[in-house]
């Protein structure tokens, strides 16, 4: 499956597990989280690195950038809630943005 058709299924994310080349680690780097649609922009990929963290953190990338999916097992809460876990592998000096929402507050004064 490819990258496009792993983002044209926004509700299951069914990844197919990539051959890697022997020198596929020289020239790409993994990263693992769990997959989402871009909210605007289809050419592009959201992975959030611990979907289950109050700490939330996610990776973007184009698209275009990532060479091979590998699917991983799936998270699991203790209510019975999961989540697809995939490791994407993306092409050495491609871009990418490394996210980290947090709520702005002074915390001098608490």
């Amino acid at each position: 499956m490819t990258v496009k058709e792993l983002l044209e299924h926004a509700e299951k994310f069914e990844v197919d597990t990539y051959k890697l080349s022997r020198n596929f680690r020289e020239t790409h780097i993994s990263f693992t989280g769990a997959p989402e649609k871009h909210p605007y922009a289809d050419d592009k990929i959201i992975l959030i690195s611990d979907p289950f963290s109050t700490n939330i953190s996610y990776y973007e990338f184009a698209s275009a950038d990532i060479a091979g999916v590998e699917e991983l097992p799936n998270l699991v809460t203790v209510e019975g809630t999961s989540v697809k876990m995939c490791r994407v592998w993306v092409r050495k000096g491609s871009i990418g943005v490394r996210s980290t929402p947090f709520v702005v507050e002074d915390t001098a004064r608490q």
